[in-house]
């Protein structure tokens, strides 16, 4: 009996993590594994707060990760990495886009970014930062951003083994394709 595993993908509304958790529970599925998701919106469609929580294994009885439970935190916005820490096990691994998308008091000069939100992840926790906006611009598409993080996580947390081309190819649109093929790729190469 293998043990629930939980993935924990957090960003900010706009920016696909809904997505990829889609893809993500897909693949899984496919592989064979039990799989529950759930995902919550922030008060805005975009621009607020997005968690999907992806639980696999023989057997899942709930979507829901609590707080320390998570082994894994993809944060698509490096604030909301340190948002949602306190739901990683201390044991966990943090893959964190090095991507800034100001609030609403950052943007209207009430608060300033937070500094330093790696490099805090980075003292708790095994962290690997990368920059999936800038990789999503060089293959040729920014909105390919989330599927550089599927990438990056798919490498992490050594799920290899699953056949997310076919993933990709099964679940969007022929259009949006082999873009999103070259992401994927770049995400697993980002990744070490």
């Amino acid at each position: 009996m293998s043990e629930v595993k939980s993935i924990l993908l957090v960003g900010v509304g706009g920016q696909g993590t809904i997505l990829v958790s889609k893809l993500l529970t897909q693949g899984l599925i496919q592989a064979g594994f039990d799989v529950k998701m759930s995902e919550v919106h922030g008060m805005a469609q975009r621009g607020g707060s997005v968690s999907t929580q992806v639980r696999y294994g023989d057997k899942v009885y709930s979507p829901i990760i609590g707080e320390g439970g998570a082994d894994i935190l993809v944060a698509f916005e490096k604030m909301e990495a340190v948002r949602w820490a306190n739901y990683l096990k201390p044991t966990g691994i943090a893959v964190i886009n090095d991507y800034e998308i100001p609030s609403l008091p950052v943007a209207t000069g009430t608060v300033q970014y937070p500094e330093g939100c790696i490099e805090a992840m980075g003292k708790c926790f095994k962290t690997i930062a990368v920059d999936a906006a800038g990789t999503a611009e060089e293959i040729g598409n920014p909105r390919t951003m989330n599927v550089v993080l599927l990438g990056v996580l798919v490498k992490a947390f050594a799920m290899t083994d699953i056949d997310w081309e076919t993933v990709l190819r099964d679940n969007l649109p022929e259009k949006m394709l082999d873009i999103n093929l070259k992401a994927f790729r770049a995400g697993m190469a980002l990744s070490q």
